[in-house]
């Protein structure tokens, strides 16, 4: 009994770490990287490309992945047919927690003059908690695409990609990714995200 109750303890000693290490959550490509998972195609059939969050900055990119599908020969819009979400971030924790979202709610830098005003919310600082400097020092904008099924919410079909760049070059550096995304988008791959210098 001794014996099997040590080669267990061994055993799940030795599984811990490997458990500990990963939750399930996929890493992602590198900064300045796209990452394509092609589980099929993209059909040709229509497709309804979703913002996660409603700024000018995604709205602006949006627009460019309904101008890409389109020279792809499908249909887009709005509502209806298979649905893209799409989600943009971008992060400036280079000037120590005071960038872009040092606080929330106001006016983002990379809003084009004549933009929709932001509501101010409560001055939430966003910053760590545990008093240590920020895991990154570059600004960051990241795009991630997922393609559903219209019947079933299955994924067809997935893209990330993300890019070091100032507030006044998002747009461009997102129209760059979302540029090398669909180049080779009815395949599988990792490569460079083609970011503006």
């Amino acid at each position: 009994m001794r014996i099997a109750y040590i080669a267990a303890a061994g055993l799940l000693a030795a599984a811990a770490p490997a458990g500990a290490q990963s939750y399930g959550v996929p890493a992602g490509p590198k900064l300045g990287e796209i990452e394509i998972k092609a589980y099929q195609a993209i059909p040709k059939a229509k497709v309804a490309v979703q913002l996660t969050s409603d700024t000018h900055l995604s709205r602006e990119l949006r627009r460019q992945v309904m101008v890409r599908l389109s020279q792809r020969g499908n249909q887009v819009g709005f509502s209806g047919g298979n649905v893209m979400r799409m989600d943009v971030s971008y992060f400036d924790f280079s000037q120590g927690g005071r960038g872009d979202y040092g606080t929330q709610g106001g006016q983002p830098s990379y809003a084009a003059p004549g933009s929709n005003p932001r509501m101010d919310l409560p001055s939430n600082s966003v910053r760590r908690r545990d008093g240590l400097g920020s895991t990154t020092s570059t600004p960051t904008l990241r795009i991630t695409l997922t393609l559903y099924a219209t019947e079933g919410g299955k994924v067809l079909w997935t893209a990330t990609g993300s890019c070091s760049t100032q507030a006044d070059k998002a747009q461009s550096a997102g129209e760059a990714i979302i540029n090398r995304v669909f180049d080779n988008a009815n395949k599988s791959m990792t490569g460079d995200a083609g970011c503006p210098i």
